[in-house]
């Protein structure tokens, strides 16, 4: 038995069910070998989520994961995108929706109770905005952190870090602090080759051999 083709043809199926069942809730559908991606409408993730949980055919009944994906470019720039497992019937499903800086995305909460810190995670590191959210709070940042750092124009410099002071036995602020210029780093090897049979120089040992 051709266990990927058989695994192909469902996902085809599958897509169909989809389609067929929400046609005003899907925007698109594709299907590539085995793997299924569906295009929701925003105010339709809810409705889509809860069909695929509790749809007989589907029962796509644990959420792996929800992430962010940032395109600057794009009028929306973000998607967010949700990962379905279904042990039944052994397959996979990803569903995307689009949004906006100021566009929120409904909360998926209240139909898998997981969603709320991937949720979180997102609003941390994209600044997505999910709607009746029970506890939207940042989750990998600490509270007084600015901005969202996994946004594509994020700024490298700038922006403060967080540490514990020994001296002053508290949490401080201060300036974040890169440990080497990326900018002007020439690639050459600050260390001194090792020692070869016939003493070949390597491409950066000259760089030792230069006064401070």
């Amino acid at each position: 038995m051709d266990t990927q083709s058989d695994t192909a043809s469902a996902m085809v199926d599958l897509k169909e069910a989809i389609c067929l069942s929400l046609p005003d809730d899907v925007i698109e559908a594709t299907v590539s070998g085995e793997d299924l991606s569906v295009s929701v409408q925003r105010p339709s993730i809810i409705k889509v989520l809860k069909f695929l949980r509790d749809d007989s055919n589907c029962q796509f009944t644990q959420l792996i994961d929800i992430c962010g994906v940032d395109y600057p470019e794009r009028e929306e720039r973000f998607e967010v995108v949700y990962h379905l497992l279904s042990m039944t019937q052994n397959l996979r499903v990803r569903l995307k929706v689009s949004a906006g800086e100021e566009t929120p995305v409904p909360s998926a909460a209240e139909v898998f109770s997981c969603a709320d810190w991937f949720e979180r995670e997102v609003w941390d590191m994209y600044g997505v905005f999910f709607s009746d959210h029970p506890d939207l709070r940042r989750i990998l940042t600490d509270y007084g952190f600015d901005g969202h750092p996994q946004r594509k124009d994020f700024p490298l410099t700038g922006y403060v870090e967080v540490r514990y002071d020994e001296s002053q036995k508290r949490v401080i602020y201060e300036p974040v602090k890169l440990t080497q210029d990326f900018r002007t780093f020439d690639f050459m090897s600050p260390w001194e080759g090792a020692e070869h049979a016939h003493q070949q120089m390597l491409p950066g040992d000259e760089k030792a051999t230069q006064d401070g």
